[in-house]
C-alpha cells in the first residue's frame, strides 16, 4: 500500500485473521398443516404450545392431527417453523353492515397488499381465513359526544374503556381540519377466540380517519394503517357509506379543496356533529362478521405445495422435515413420504421424519401388526435422508377432552431435537437415555422381539412399550437400504452438521487465489473444528487434505479449489453380547483370556 503514497506518511491497514468455522443450527423443525386460523402460505415461527394456540387456533375433529403434531414436537423443542396450508374454499369473514358482502380470500399480509377491494367486498375483513372469524364484531365511535355517551350494547358500555370521546387530533388541527378521530373496539361476540362470549379482544383510541395523520412519535395514526400493523384479528378493506360520508380516507389537501361548508365562518372537517352542513352519520356502527370458512381438508398436493417453501436451503434454515398427518390413501401416503425424503436429500442438510399412514391398507382402523408398516415402507425410496417409525400413538386432546390417534413422526423429530439439546446431533436419539417418548398414553401395537427383527430389517424403527420403563424409540435406522454407515440416524446427522458448517465457511474461499496460503488457511480452520467434534465423540479420526496433491495445475487453471475431508464417524451400539464365563476355582483369569484370544479355548 505504501507504494501508492505520493508523500511521506503512515498508512494503517487492518487484517482480520479471526475467521472460524461457524456454528450451525441442528434442531429446527418444519411442519405444514390445516388450521382454523393464522397466516396461510407463510412460514411462521412457533416456540411453545401457547404461541401455537394463539397463532393457529385450537384443534378440531377435522384438523387435530396437524395441531398435535406441532404440540408434540414442541414438547421437546422450542424451534418450529410452520405453514398453514392453502385450503380450497377458505374465506375470510367479512362485515359491512346490513349489505351482503362478496367473499374474500386474504391469505396473509403480502397477499392483502397485493389485492384491491371495493365496498362490495365489505368494510372490514377477518385477518385470516376461517369460520372462527364469524365470532368477531367491530364497533367504532366517531367525534360525536352524544354517540360516545350512548356507545354500548347488551354486554358492554364501551365508553368506559376510554378517557374521553374522540375529537380532533393535534396533527389535523394545525391544518384547520377537525373531528378526524375515532375509537375502535374488536369484540369476540361468540367467544371462539377467548372462550368467553363478549370478550373485548382489542381497543384502539384516538385513531384518525385522515391518511396523513400521525401520532406524536411520528407513527401513523390512520386507522387503516394501525389495524393493518397491530390488529391480530381484523383488516380494513374498503370504505362503507357511513365512513365515506365523513370523508374517511381523504387527505387534508383533498378536504380543503373539495369540502368547504357554506356559511360563516368557514370550517374544514371530517365530521362535525354540531355543524348543519355536516354529512349525516349512521348509527349502525356495530358490524358483525359473516361468511368465514376454513375450506376443504388438504390433500397430498396441498401438503407438497406447502413444503415446497422449505426447498431452498439457502433461504430457509430447517433441519427436521416433519411429515405430520399422513394421507389416508395408501398411495398418496407413499407419494407424500417419498416427496419429503427427496426434499430432504435435495436440501442436503435435513432429514425427513415420516410414518406409515394411520389407517392401514388392509382397512384396519389402526396398525395392529408390523405387516402393514413393512408393506408401506417397501414402497419408499432408499435414502439416508429419511427416517420412519413403526406405529401410531394416542395423545390426549386437552382442548376437547378426548383422546386422539396420530402418527409418531413428530415425536421422533422431537427426540432428535432433544438429543441436540442434551448431547449433540451425532448421538443416537434412540434408547433408554434419549429415546423416551413424552405425553403419550398408548401405541397402536407393541412389537415383540420377532416383530422388531422384521421391522428393523425393513428399515423401520420400532416404538416399544416396556412395562414400568416407558415407551422407547428402539431403533436408529435411516431409509438407506444398502449397508453403510449412513444407514444410522446419528451418522447422517453428523455429516449434515459437518457439511453445513464447513461449506458455510468455504464460500469465503471463492474468488481468492488457489495458492499455498489459501489452502493452508482453509486446513488450519477446518482442523480445529473437526478436532472439537472428535473431542465431543462425534468422530473417531479425520484427515483434511488440501494441498498441491489434490489441487494440481489443471485444477488451478480451471478456477477450482478442492479439499478432501476424511471422516471416521462414531457408531452407535445396536447390539450387545454379554459373555458370562464360569471357571474352576483357582484358575488364572488372564490365562483364560489369552486362550480365548488365540483360539486355544
Amino acid at each position: 500500500m505504501a507504494l501508492f503514497m505520493v508523500s511521506p506518511g503512515v498508512e494503517i491497514r487492518e487484517i482480520d485473521l479471526t475467521a472460524i468455522i461457524p456454528s450451525v443450527s441442528t434442531a429446527i423443525g418444519a411442519l405444514c398443516g390445516d388450521f382454523i386460523w393464522g397466516p396461510v402460505n407463510e412460514i411462521t415461527s412457533v416456540t411453545n404450545k401457547e404461541v401455537l394456540y394463539k397463532t393457529f387456533g385450537k384443534p378440531t375433529d377435522d384438523n387435530f392431527g396437524y395441531f398435535f403434531h406441532a404440540q408434540t414436537y414442541l414438547a421437546y423443542s422450542n424451534n418450529l417453523r410452520m405453514i398453514r396450508n392453502a385450503q380450497d374454499g377458505a374465506l375470510n369473514a367479512v362485515a359491512n353492515g346490513s349489505a351482503s358482502p362478496n367473499a374474500v380470500n386474504i391469505k396473509n399480509d403480502v397477499d392483502f397488499e397485493n389485492q384491491s377491494f371495493t365496498a362490495a367486498d365489505g368494510t372490514f375483513a377477518a385477518k385470516f381465513p376461517g369460520v372462527i372469524g364469524n365470532s368477531l364484531m367491530i364497533t367504532y365511535c366517531l367525534a360525536d359526544s352524544a354517540a360516545f355517551n350512548n356507545w354500548q350494547d347488551d354486554d358492554n358500555i364501551y365508553k368506559n374503556y376510554f378517557s374521553s370521546a374522540p375529537g380532533t387530533s393535534e396533527f389535523c388541527e394545525k391544518f384547520g381540519v377537525y373531528n378526524d378521530e375515532m375509537h375502535i373496539m374488536i369484540i369476540d361476540q361468540d367467544g371462539l377466540f377467548s372462550g368467553a362470549p363478549g370478550t373485548i379482544l382489542e381497543r384502539y383510541e384516538y385513531l384518525s380517519m385522515c391518511p396523513d395523520a400521525k401520532f406524536s412519535d411520528g407513527t401513523s395514526s390512520y386507522f387503516v394503517n394501525v389495524l393493518h400493523a397491530r390488529s391480530k384479528y381484523v383488516r380494513w378493506i374498503a370504505n362503507d357509506d357511513n365512513l365515506a360520508a365523513c370523508n374517511a380516507g381523504q387527505t387534508i389537501d383533498w378536504i380543503k379543496l373539495n369540502v368547504t361548508p357554506s356559511g360563516s365562518p368557514a370550517r374544514l372537517y371530517y365530521y362535525d356533529p354540531n355543524y348543519a352542513g355536516s354529512p349525516a352519520i349512521s348509527t349502525a356502527n356495530y358490524y358483525e362478521f359473516i361468511d368465514g370458512s376454513v375450506g376443504t381438508s388438504s390433500g397430498v398436493d396441498e401438503l407438497m405445495d406447502s413444503y415446497d417453501k422449505f426447498s431452498d436451503a439457502t433461504a430457509v434454515d430447517v433441519t427436521l422435515l416433519i411429515a405430520g398427518v399422513m394421507p389416508d390413501s395408501f398411495a398418496d401416503s407413499i407419494t407424500y413420504a417419498n416427496y419429503l425424503v427427496a426434499l430432504a436429500e435435495k436440501r442436503h442438510d435435513a432429514i425427513a421424519l415420516v410414518s406409515p399412514p394411520t389407517f392401514g391398507p388392509t382397512g384396519s382402523v389402526y396398525y395392529t401388526n408390523p405387516t402393514d408398516a413393512i408393506t408401506f415402507t417397501n414402497e419408499l425410496i432408499s435414502s439416508s435422508f429419511g427416517v420412519i417409525d413403526s406405529c401410531a400413538i394416542k395423545v390426549y386432546d386437552q382442548y376437547n377432552c378426548v383422546y386422539r390417534w396420530i402418527a409418531a413422526n413428530s415425536t421422533i423429530a422431537g427426540l432428535c431435537a432433544n438429543t441436540d439439546n442434551v448431547a449433540d446431533p451425532w448421538w443416537s436419539p434412540a434408547g433408554y437415555n434419549r429415546g423416551q417418548l413424552k405425553n403419550i398414553t398408548k401405541i397402536s401395537y407393541n412389537p415383540g422381539q420377532f416383530d422388531r427383527d422384521d421391522l428393523y430389517k425393513a428399515r423401520i424403527n420400532p416404538i416399544v412399550q416396556f412395562p414400568g420403563q416407558g415407551t422407547i424409540l428402539y431403533g436408529d435406522k435411516t431409509l438407506l437400504a444398502r449397508p453403510s454407515a449412513f444407514d444410522r440416524i446419528n451418522v447422517r446427522r453428523l455429516f449434515n452438521v459437518l457439511e453445513k458448517a464447513i461449506s458455510t465457511y468455504a464460500k469465503y474461499m471463492l474468488f481468492e487465489f488457489n495458492d499455498e496460503f489459501t489452502r493452508s488457511r482453509f486446513v488450519n480452520l477446518v482442523d480445529p473444528y473437526l478436532r472439537e467434534v472428535k473431542g465431543r465423540r462425534g468422530i473417531y479420526e479425520y484427515l483434511v487434505r488440501c494441498d498441491e496433491t489434490n489441487n494440481p495445475p489443471v485444477v488451478i487453471d480451471a478456477n477450482e479449489f478442492i479439499a478432501d475431508i476424511f471422516i471416521q464417524p462414531a457408531r452407535s451400539i445396536n447390539f450387545i453380547r454379554l459373555n458370562f464365563i464360569a471357571t474352576p476355582t483357582g484358575v488364572d483369569f488372564q490365562e483364560i483370556i489369552t486362550g480365548m484370544s488365540n483360539g486355544t479355548l
